[in-house]
């Protein structure tokens, strides 16, 4: 075991020289993913070393960096989010590195907006990289979605809080996205407008990975019981359907089609939201949480699904459970037989994957955040508080090769939330106190893609419609733009099918143009509104939602009620009489603190003033805040302070 301070750290890293290579090329895989391409945290390679130092045993490169995500390695890159910066500096950062000598190709900062999360929970979300395109995906923790190519340009973005309702809370447990075909999955907890605004939702949304535009949105549960989780959702064939399987902020495990975002099945594990990333093994899928559960007043359980069911299989779709097993934050792996979860208080625990007996527990420290790695016939595991192990695992249980302890310059331990990542022969990671890139420094280098993994054989199409989309499924315009709508068809089972001639018709979109082959035209002098294109084809209808809006400046009175093209507030907010005027009035909150943000107009304006008439009425000796939002910046006006504060990001004032 090796003990050393950051600055220690450092003048290893300038002094070893940058030489790590992989003996055989066939098995220099890539791991563009937090849990790799397998989605299991397994990896195939081998000459993976089994003990290394800070102060340079098989220590390749380090960099300096504050990270809490896993890294993505693709493309002869390692690629990763954190943060940086002091005081007004402070910033959410995308970097990519030289997989090979740890040079940065280059980085990307990012200033943080309209959230309550704290400083040192920036940069939770691990980036995802596409190794057909070599575009990153990364997820700010104030919901700000980027795409980037191989430059480090911004390929496309969308900021989710403002232009789809996406909540960011204040506990900075974020999102990771994931790639399957030509799209970006992700899930979004919020409330936007229309059909998908109201209470806020856990939903699923697929985007054109290419081009960022809107596949189709799903709302597979019901209201979250969290409104920061982190689990990231798998793709697999069971029975010949492609699904998207996922744990829910509501507590459930949602299994929907991959292509069309349809529910297949519901499995309610939890009274709280899900963290925990299931996996799969064949059609047995494996899931965790620490929260209370659903049927005895005990905290925490692993279980077993059978993935074949549909509807709801909480009953019938249990193979094993194990309660009292409190595995809340990391994500299990399955290999040979065997499911490695750690817990909460970080033991490693080995369960028989057929029965849910327990074989052997490992304690690797004391918080368990992150999930474990295994490769070249070792686990390799890192804990919250530094501790990063390298184990060996025999018929009759673990056997430690390695421990070290990793400190940041102060001489605190350095926070670890992020997995081993192997990759091209080598193990990449990073913590608090940096990214390190470890390895034989003697073997040679390559940067080889993995093959990507087969999933199983899918069913064939049956020829007959039973879902359409219409694409893009959601959609910003301005007055006068034209839009080219296309429509998607597909099975019962979510297989594609041939689109056949469709009716196109207009909702709630007045003034607006639409050809019978789906090109719509918002008129020049159209208002601020909202509304959907429909397409119909024998009784099966699908529709893109669609804001339009005009040249500024906008007022509003209310007349009309509450502005359907508006973001947020949920059901609190509604147009009222006061003293004969209309007005838009936020109702009391049941208990606690309950603010809104409300979005009134795009992400892409700029350079604009906001004015409005407000009013509060006092409750005993209370007075709520209220205030108007302008290019990320809030201007509040606190009742009980008596005071107008104007702040980005009310977390680090």
């Amino acid at each position: 075991m090796t003990k050393t301070a950051h600055s220690a750290i450092l003048r290893v890293a300038v002094l070893v020289p940058c030489l790590v290579f992989l003996a055989s090329a066939a098995t220099a895989q890539d791991w563009p993913s937090w849990r790799g391409r397998l989605q299991t945290g397994v990896s195939d390679q081998t000459g993976l070393v089994s003990s290394w130092s800070v102060d340079g045993e098989n220590l390749i490169w380090f960099q300096e960096y504050i990270a809490r995500s896993t890294p993505a390695i693709f493309d002869g890159r390692v690629c990763a989010n954190g943060r940086t910066g002091d005081g007004v500096e402070k910033k959410e950062i995308v970097t990519c590195w030289n997989a090979e000598n740890g040079s940065k190709l280059w980085e990307h900062t990012f200033s943080v907006l309209n959230t309550t999360v704290p400083f040192n929970r920036v940069g939770w979300g691990s980036v995802t990289g596409d190794p057909e395109t070599g575009h990153l995906y990364a997820l700010n923790v104030d919901g700000h979605l980027h795409c980037f190519d191989r430059e480090g340009d911004i390929v496309w973005s969308w900021r989710l809080a403002e232009d789809l309702g996406r909540a960011s809370g204040y506990g900075g447990r974020t999102s990771t996205p994931i790639i399957d075909e030509d799209r970006l999955i992700l899930g979004v907890i919020g409330s936007a407008w229309g059909s998908l605004g109201g209470p806020p939702r856990h939903r699923y949304v697929a985007f054109d990975k290419l081009t960022g535009r809107v596949r189709w949105v799903s709302t597979p549960g019901g209201q979250p019981a969290d409104l920061n989780t982190q689990s990231v959702p798998i793709v697999a064939v069971v029975d010949g359907q492609r699904l998207i399987i996922d744990g829910n902020a509501d507590g459930h495990i949602y299994a929907i089609q991959a292509r069309t975002g349809v529910k297949v099945w519901e499995f309610h594990l939890s009274q709280r939201g899900i963290n925990v990333s299931p996996v799969i093994d064949g059609t047995t899928v494996y899931v965790a949480h620490s929260e209370e559960n659903i049927d005895q007043g005990t905290m925490g359980r692993v279980v077993a699904i059978d993935a074949t069911g549909s509807g709801d299989i909480t009953s019938s779709g249990e193979l094993w459970r194990v309660s009292d097993l409190a595995v809340g934050f990391s994500s299990p792996l399955i290999h040979d037989g065997t499911l490695y979860v750690i817990d909460n208080s970080a033991n490693l625990v080995a369960l028989d994957a057929a029965s849910g007996a327990v074989r052997w527990e490992y304690s690797i420290g004391n918080v368990g955040k992150s999930s474990p790695v295994w490769a070249d016939g070792k686990l390799y595991l890192t804990e919250t508080n530094g501790n990063v192990h390298i184990l060996r695992v025999d018929p009759d249980g673990p056997t430690a090769l390695d421990h070290d302890e990793l400190e940041v310059s102060d001489g605190r331990y350095a926070e670890i939330y992020g997995s081993f990542a192997p990759a091209y022969g080598r193990l990449y990671v990073t913590a608090e106190s940096g990214i390190y890139c470890i390895g034989d420094p003697d073997a040679p280098f390559s940067a080889t893609p993995a093959p990507s993994p087969a999933l199983g054989a899918e069913t064939s199409s049956t020829g007959t419609v039973a879902n359409l989309q219409v694409v893009p499924a959601e959609v910003i315009a301005a007055a006068g733009e034209t839009i080219n709508f296309r429509l998607l068809a597909f099975d019962e089972n979510g297989q594609p099918v041939d689109t056949p001639s469709a009716t196109w018709a207009l909702d709630g979109l007045g003034g607006s143009r639409l050809r019978v082959n789906g090109e719509f035209q918002s008129s020049p002098q159209s208002t601020n509104q909202a509304g959907q294109v429909v397409a119909t084809v024998d009784g099966v209808s699908a529709a893109a939602r669609v804001r339009i809006f005009s040249p500024l400046p906008w007022t509003e009175n209310f007349e009309n009620g509450r502005p359907p093209h508006w973001i947020g507030g949920g059901g609190s907010l509604a147009a009222v009489e006061l003293d004969g005027d209309q007005v838009f009035r936020k109702g009391p909150s049941r208990t606690g603190i309950h603010r809104h943000a409300l979005y009134v107009g795009p992400s892409y304006l700029s350079n604009y003033t906001v004015q409005a008439d407000v009013m509060s009425t006092e409750r005993g000796r209370r007075r709520p805040d209220i205030g108007l939002i302008n290019s990320g910046y809030t201007m509040d006006m606190q009742g009980n302070h008596q005071r107008i504060e104007v702040r980005s990001w009310a977390a680090e004032l």
